[in-house]
């Protein structure tokens, strides 16, 4: 709800600013998507990776922290 008061507040302080807001906001957010999905990527090579040096330990019976 505060959002939304904000964006009324905009939208009557600065109708061209709140305008362009709402045009370049879904663009930005496609052009950053691949970078998100980049990010879960490496997220999961990072937990792979994490895994498969703690094997060792796990096999021995050692609690995790």
């Amino acid at each position: 709800m505060v959002a939304f008061l904000l964006w009324v507040l905009l939208f009557v302080v600065c109708w061209p600013l709140a305008l362009l807001a709402l045009i370049l906001y879904p663009i930005v957010w496609l052009v950053l998507l691949p970078f998100r999905l980049l990010g879960f990527a490496v997220e999961g090579v990072f937990s792979f990776l994490k895994a498969l040096l703690m094997l060792p330990a796990k096999a021995l019976g050692a609690k995790s922290a």
